[in-house]
């Protein structure tokens, strides 16, 4: 294998390891994962977080709230990542299904990495909930 397919290989398994460990409730692991400098822009938060702190601060207020999804499927599929030197981008669709309703949702996700004495870490996180087609049927 090849410096960036090793590379690409250990960023896919941090990305299925940091979702493991969301649905375990496992934080620390999922922490893990994040550099302390992240920023974490979603389609749910309430702006972009700058850095660790404000997304730990924003998860203790969910949390505290009884806020914090319950899920049985948390998965990253579709990966497509691209490794350079000490930077990788990884892309992929994450489907996540409510453990009570059974609902899916997509969003579409670019994690930004830099690996720092030898693990991978999240920089930048970008997730945009995929919101159904809207086909011309629907405008009748």
């Amino acid at each position: 294998m090849s410096f960036a397919e090793i590379g690409a290989a250990a960023i896919a398994a941090g990305i299925d390891d940091m979702y493991a460990a969301f649905l375990a409730g496992d934080r620390a692991r999922f922490d893990s994962h994040l550099h302390e400098d992240v920023t974490t822009w979603e389609t749910h938060l309430p702006g972009p977080l700058r850095t660790r702190r404000e997304l730990d601060d924003y998860r203790d207020i969910r949390d505290s709230a009884g806020e914090r999804p319950v899920l049985s499927r948390m998965a990253a599929v579709d990966k497509r990542i691209d490794v350079w030197g000490d930077v990788g981008v990884a892309r992929y669709v994450l489907v996540t299904e409510d453990a009570s309703s059974g609902a899916e949702q997509h969003s579409r996700v670019t994690d930004v990495l830099r690996r720092v004495d030898g693990n991978w870490r999240i920089v930048h996180h970008h997730s945009e909930l995929v919101r159904p087609a809207f086909t011309s049927q629907e405008s009748s």
